[in-house]
């Protein structure tokens, strides 16, 4: 037999179809506990490459004989070597990851939430990051909102629909993943938006992304709402008044952390502001599309992630303190640690660096760590 290879893009398939699936995960263990593929139907176990180059025979008892392995690494190679000294040793069912665990992070699955006027509205999940992203169709326009540096996903997407993309919009400077939004705009001549309250450093031109001011995608309208509180700029998009996203202000286990930029203490209460306040205003039949999910289980049957407001505030215990000291401690003490290369990467989306691509991804590698836990 021989080794089978497997693209992200079936490994998200079968994740998000929760289909039985079996990994073995030959990186070592520190970068397994922090970041791996996870579903309902995942059964998965860490044994190091180092632990195998002299033989894979005392992993085989460990294995099981009636379904594919799937062995993953960080780019592959070690992968490769070990499944083929598994099948070298008599196990016939393996594959290995294509790319490995940097293409698992870069994948996006394009899932349409809604219809629209003219249109309707997709969300982008990067599976292995838990990035959310956005595309708005109506009448043969779009705009793509919190897009990943991955801008092929969306200009394949809308050239395969015949979508001409006319904006794109970051909800807020961000600190865990590279945006894509800049170059998505300058690749198709057009408009840029970001909060100007996020601004204040970046080296490029931009349109502010401003409550007042709303954006019109054919016969959709897309209403700046600002809502401070993860960063200061941060601006909530509400579409149609039937769609609100929530960039990384509320998810739909949690809420936004206000400490990437260094000011929890200042943003707290801009946070709890927008959470108890702002938000609660408004209708609760609004379906919330955050910019992360932290759990497979958020992906609902149709692999969106999403709820109505209403079921936020009944459910999301981020919306339940009641002692605003008890909220800022929540907000700002015992946090996750903060993103991979968090700093480089707002450097990045502000200008002011310009790394590489391998460099880029890198800096991207690990879960995303925008929610307060």
């Amino acid at each position: 037999m021989d080794l089978k290879q497997r693209q992200a893009s079936e490994v998200a398939s079968k994740v998000m179809n929760k289909e039985d699936l079996f990994i073995l995960d030959v990186r070592n263990e520190e970068a397994y506990g922090d970041w791996k593929i996870e579903g309902e139907s995942v059964t998965s176990i860490n044994v190091p490459y180092f632990d195998l180059i002299d033989g894979v025979e005392d992993l085989l008892p460990e294995l099981p004989k009636d379904k594919e392995i799937l062995v993953v690494c960080a780019k592959e190679g070690s992968s490769v070597f070990v499944g083929e000294e598994l099948i070298e040793a008599g196990i016939e069912n393996v594959s290995y990851l294509s790319g490995g665990m940097k293409a698992w992070s870069e994948y996006l699955e394009p899932v349409k939430v809604g219809d629209l006027p003219g249109g309707a509205l997709y969300q982008f999940v990067r599976i292995g990051k838990g990035c959310l992203s956005y595309l708005v169709e109506s009448n043969g326009e779009a705009a793509v909102v919190d897009a990943t540096r991955m801008i092929e996903n969306y200009t394949t997407f809308a050239e395969n629909k015949g979508l001409t993309i006319k904006a794109t919009m970051d909800t807020h400077l961000h600190a865990d993943h590279i945006s894509g939004g800049k170059a998505l705009a300058d690749q198709v001549n057009g408009t840029y938006y970001l909060p100007e309250e996020d601004a204040g450093e970046v080296t490029f031109p931009f349109t502010a992304l401003k409550e007042g001011n709303n954006v019109t995608i054919g016969e959709v309208t897309i209403e700046p709402i600002y809502s401070p509180g993860h960063t200061i700029g941060s601006t909530s998009l509400m579409i149609n008044d039937a769609y609100l996203l929530t960039g990384d202000i509320l998810f739909v286990e949690s809420i936004g952390r206000p400490d990437l930029a260094g000011k929890a203490e200042d943003w707290v209460l801009d946070l709890r502001t927008t959470l108890y306040n702002r938000y609660k205003e408004m209708a609760g039949e609004l379906v919330v599309l955050p910019a992360h999910f932290s759990k497979m289980a958020e992906l609902g049957e149709t692999g969106v992630v999403s709820a109505k407001l209403e079921e936020l505030y009944e459910k999301n215990e981020g919306l339940h303190v009641e002692e605003e000291a008890e909220f800022r401690r929540m907000v700002t003490e015992n946090l996750p640690p903060q993103p991979n290369a968090y700093q480089e990467i707002r450097e990045t989306n502000m200008g002011k660096i310009t790394p590489d691509e391998e460099t880029r991804r890198e800096m991207e590698i690990g879960p995303n760590r925008c929610a307060v836990n």
